[in-house]
């Protein structure tokens, strides 16, 4: 049989017929979608993308309506091409949809500087995926670029029905609503809208925080004891107790606070097994001071509450963040924010909240809530420290020999060291702010302190990644202290070896507030012998939380 005479027809109809850039975006689209989507969404996507494709088939005599149409037909491809990009590197990084309360969150809380510090940070990433977007975008245009060949294919009647059936497809995926809310024309732009919602919402805080004081005056809160009393909840950023030498890390990052433990005793009380139930700031806040149910219609505050039960309520901040500000910090009675550089490269130290606390802590009012809210480790980790003063720098130890082992990459053994590096300093101020609670007061006076972070951080623990990671454990695991001079009646024997949660942080304050009220939930205190623990929901599976 000779074979030369069909190939060379195959070969003249490839290059004249519309099928081969047809085929050839297509199979762009789909590499690209199946990269972003998963599921029957891979399918819904490529029917919406069926219109655009299809009009290659539709005759164009004109040379300018052909490039009109090329030049229409590669914008169309690279908006599903750029959604996909978007989609997996959100997932990639933080195992999170674009429409998530942690994605949403954070654009609505971030400006332009932020987001200069964050493409600054994640660089690489990034790089690779525009990389990638780019080198679609050449193909595409190579692959939709018109051709006097291409423009002189034929139709068949088997071609036109296959081309009606296929739009008669791609409009039902259009009268569809859920599906048509996946194209990405619509979806960001219905994205942009609910990042605009969030900050209108945040706008519109006054009114919800007048709420929250008159809800907490409806739950009657009443006192346990008249006595003077002072309360010290510090708040962290980014602290991950795997991290700790207090917890048990390799390196000394906690020489005072285990110092601190050692003289103090049972008196300090270390929550091995503390866990936040949310890998980023705004959540876990939002659940830590709204007692684990933020999205209740009428949702208690842990601050309101103090206020309502006759304590004084100060606020000392050292992030400067618009959502905090409005939804939690406005709160309280006195309100001292030190940050007015926003973003991640923020230099503010820690150690400014110190003054504004011994301020607070000798203001004569009988009794007294402070919220200490710090930096703590925040990505840029080496702004957490004095410059300089990176003991783990060039010293490789058990810590960076195990990363090595671990394949871990240079440029992330150097961010562990200087998170490390960032907790050390961190553990000078925390232990600071321990002493001034514990020497504040008349004597005899009651005090307590509270200490815990909103989140944890992976630097190279379970991936080779650094910074908030809601797709590892490590992203939700962190430290939890408390320390009282007088407790209110005997505290449970296994109480440092109980799992914690910060999202029900507000019980546990309450009680170290001795206020009492008709909505306690004592079975979600973790000082109280009716503690009953249930795991939380994480976005990544937990073995174990009591390891």
């Amino acid at each position: 049989m000779n074979v030369g005479p069909l190939a060379s027809r195959l070969g003249v109809f490839w290059r004249t017929a519309v099928l081969a850039p047809f085929f050839a975006v297509t199979a762009t689209l789909w590499l690209w979608v199946v990269f972003g989507h998963d599921g029957r969404k891979i399918g819904q996507l490529l029917l919406l993308a069926l219109p655009g494709l299809l009009w290659l088939f539709w005759p164009l005599r004109s040379a300018a309506m052909r490039t009109l149409r090329s030049v229409a037909l590669w914008l169309w491809a690279m908006a599903f091409v750029a959604d996909a990009a978007l989609r997996a590197y959100l997932f990639d990084t933080y195992q999170a949809a674009p429409d998530s309360s942690l994605v949403l969150g954070a654009m609505a809380n971030t400006g332009a500087r932020e987001s200069a510090e964050y493409l600054a940070m994640h660089w690489r990433t990034i790089t690779a995926a525009v990389l990638s977007v780019a080198l679609a975008g050449v193909l595409l245009a190579f692959f939709a670029w018109p051709s006097p060949e291409r423009a002189s294919a034929g139709r068949t009647r088997w071609g036109v029905a296959l081309l009606a059936l296929a739009l008669l497809a791609s409009s039902v995926a259009y009268a569809s609503k859920p599906w048509r809310r996946l194209h990405p024309v619509l979806h960001w732009a219905d994205w942009a809208r609910s990042v605009q919602a969030q900050r209108a919402a945040w706008a519109d805080s006054a009114s919800a925080r007048l709420g929250a004081l008159e809800r907490a005056k409806a739950a009657e809160p009443v006192l346990l004891s008249q006595a003077p009393a002072t309360v010290v909840l510090v708040v962290s950023e980014s602290i991950n107790r795997d991290n700790l030498g207090l917890y048990g890390y390799a390196r000394a990052t906690t020489p005072r606070l285990s110092a601190q433990r050692v003289a103090l005793a049972e008196r300090l009380i270390v929550l091995r097994n503390a866990w936040s139930a949310d890998p980023a700031t705004l959540p876990a806040l939002a659940n830590l001071f709204q007692f684990g149910d933020p999205s209740s219609k009428n949702p208690m505050h842990v601050l309101a509450l103090a206020r309502a039960a006759g304590y004084r309520v100060w606020w000392i901040g050292n992030q400067d963040d618009m959502a905090v500000e409005q939804t939690h910090a406005g709160l309280a009675d006195e309100l001292r924010l030190i940050n007015r550089t926003p973003g991640r490269s923020s230099t503010s130290p820690d150690a400014e909240v110190l003054q504004p606390l011994r301020a607070a802590l000798a203001d004569p009012h009988p009794r007294k809530l402070v919220v200490v809210h710090l930096m703590g480790a925040h990505p840029h980790y080496n702004l957490r420290y004095p410059e300089g003063r990176n003991p783990f720098e060039g010293q490789p130890d058990a810590v960076d020999r195990h990363l090595e082992t671990q394949g871990r990459p240079g440029w992330l053994r150097r961010l562990r060291n200087e998170y490390d590096a960032a907790l050390l300093n961190h553990d000078l101020l925390v232990s600071e702010l321990l002493d001034l609670t514990r020497a504040s007061g008349a004597d005899g006076g009651y005090r307590a302190w509270m200490f815990l972070s909103d989140h944890g951080q992976e630097v190279a623990h379970e991936r080779d990644h650094a910074g908030h990671s809601p797709g590892t454990a490590a992203g939700y695991r962190i430290p939890a202290l408390i320390w009282h001079n007088q407790a209110s009646r005997a505290l449970p024997a296994d109480l440092e070896r109980r799992p914690f949660r910060a999202d029900w942080g507000s019980w546990t304050l309450a009680d170290l507030l001795r206020i009492q009220w008709h909505a306690d939930e004592p079975s979600r205190n973790v000082l109280h012998d009716d503690y009953r623990w249930f795991a939380p929901r994480l976005g990544t599976p937990v073995t174990s939380f009591v390891d």
